[in-house]
C-alpha cells in the first residue's frame, strides 16, 4: 500500500473513532470538553514521562487518559459551584492546564521530542513512516492505534447502547431506574480520552476536535434517530478526511487544516441544506407559513361576511386590500393560492368559500 493510500486509511478510521464519542457529546450539549480534553492530555503525557524518564513507556498513554478525566472532573467542580457556566468553567480550566504543560516542556524537556506545535496540528503526512510489525503484517502505527480505538469504541458503544441513549436524552429517569448516569458519563469522558490520546501523535489536537465535533453535528441536523446519526457522524467524517487529503494535494497545504476545513464546509451544507434544520428549509417553511396564514385570514374573513347584506362589496378582492391593508400583488397572490388549494372560488367579482375553505376558516377560528 501505498504512503499516499496509507496517509487517508488512517485519516479515515481516526475519524470514525473521534466520531462516535462525539456524537454523544453534541447530544449532551457538552461539545467543547472534547477541546479541553484533547489539550490538557498534554500535561498527563508531561507528568507521565518525568516520571517514567522515557516516550516509550506506556505510562503516558495512562497519565494523559487520567489527565482527561480529571479535566472533565475540574470542570465539573467550578462549573457546580453555580457561580460560572460550564462554558466559562472550561475556559478557565483547559487554557492552566494546557499552559502548565507548555510551561514544562520549554523548562525542563526542551531537548525531548515533546513538540507543542506537532501536538496541536499533528504530523498525519509523517505517520506512514512510524510503522510496526503485528501478525506478520507491516502497519503504520497511527494506523493500528485508530484501527484498536475505533474498535473499542464500536465495542463500548454497543454494549452500552441503552444506557448511554437514555442518560443522554434523561439523566432524571435514568437515575430513577439505576443506571448511574454519573459512572456513565465519566465512563464516556474516559472514551473521548483514550480517543483523543489515540489520535492526537497522528492528526494533532485541532482535527481531533474538529472530527469530534463537526461531523456530529452536521449528522444531528439531517436526523433524529441515534443509530442513523451515528452513521452519518461517521461517513461524513470519513468523507471529510479523504476530501481535505486531496484539496491539500492540489491547493500544496496542511492536510491536518485541510481536513479540518472540509469538516466545516459539511456542516455548513448540513446547516444550509438539512431537509428538516436547515437554514433553506426553515426559509422556505417561514415562505409557505406565511401564505397558509394569509389564507386562512381570507377564509376568516369570507367566512364572517358570508350570507350578509354587505357580502358583495366586503368579498371582493379590491376590498381586501383596504379591509386587511395587503397591497394589491401579495392580495391577488393570496386569492390565487386559495383557489388553487380549493378554498375559495369566484362568483363573478365576488369570492365565495368552498365547503373545504369554511372548514379552514372554522379551524383557524378555534386556535
Amino acid at each position: 500500500m501505498s504512503p499516499e493510500l496509507e496517509v487517508q486509511l488512517i485519516a479515515v478510521i481516526v475519524a470514525a473513532a473521534c466520531a462516535l464519542p462525539g456524537v454523544f457529546l453534541v447530544l449532551r450539549r457538552m461539545a467543547m470538553l472534547s477541546d479541553a480534553i484533547s489539550h490538557t492530555v498534554l500535561l498527563g503525557i508531561v507528568l507521565a514521562y518525568f516520571v517514567s524518564g522515557t516516550l516509550g513507556s506506556p505510562l503516558l498513554f495512562v497519565g494523559a487518559v487520567a489527565m482527561g478525566v480529571i479535566t472533565v472532573a475540574l470542570v465539573e467542580l467550578v462549573g457546580g459551584t453555580g457561580l460560572v457556566r460550564e462554558d466559562a468553567a472550561i475556559g478557565i480550566v483547559f487554557p492552566a492546564l494546557f499552559s502548565i504543560a507548555v510551561i514544562l516542556i520549554s523548562r525542563y524537556a526542551g531537548n525531548v521530542h515533546l513538540d507543542v506545535d506537532s501536538v496541536l496540528l499533528g504530523e498525519l503526512i509523517f505517520a506512514p513512516f512510524d510503522r510496526v510489525t503485528l501478525l506478520g503484517l507491516d502497519l503504520p502505527r497511527a494506523l493500528l492505534i485508530g484501527a484498536v480505538t475505533l474498535a473499542i469504541n464500536l465495542a463500548l458503544i454497543g454494549l452500552l447502547d441503552k444506557e448511554l441513549k437514555l442518560t443522554s436524552f434523561d439523566p432524571g429517569l435514568a437515575a430513577a431506574l439505576g443506571f448511574a448516569p454519573g459512572l456513565l458519563h465519566y465512563g464516556l469522558m474516559t472514551m473521548v480520552s483514550v480517543t483523543a490520546v489515540g489520535a492526537f501523535d497522528a492528526v494533532g489536537s485541532i482535527l481531533v476536535i474538529a472530527l469530534m465535533v463537526a461531523p456530529p453535528a452536521a449528522a444531528y441536523l439531517l436526523t433524529d434517530r441515534l443509530p442513523v446519526m451515528l452513521l452519518l457522524s461517521v461517513l461524513i467524517g470519513a468523507l471529510s478526511a479523504i476530501a481535505g487529503y486531496w484539496a491539500a494535494y492540489w491547493l500544496d497545504v496542511s492536510v491536518g487544516g485541510a481536513m479540518a476545513t472540509m469538516t466545516g464546509v459539511a456542516f455548513g451544507l448540513a446547516l444550509l441544506f438539512a431537509p428538516g434544520r436547515g437554514l433553506v428549509a426553515g426559509a422556505a417553511r417561514r415562505k409557505r407559513q406565511r401564505w397558509e396564514f394569509a389564507q386562512q385570514m381570507l377564509a376568516l374573513h369570507l367566512l364572517n361576511h358570508e350570507g350578509a347584506s354587505e357580502a358583495s362589496e366586503e368579498c371582493t378582492p379590491q376590498h381586501l386590500r383596504a379591509h386587511l391593508r395587503w397591497r394589491a400583488d401579495f392580495a391577488d397572490e393570496v386569492v390565487r393560492r386559495a383557489e388553487r388549494g380549493g378554498l375559495v372560488r369566484r362568483e363573478g367579482a365576488v369570492l365565495t368559500l368552498t365547503e373545504h375553505g369554511r372548514q379552514v376558516a372554522r379551524e383557524a377560528s378555534l386556535r
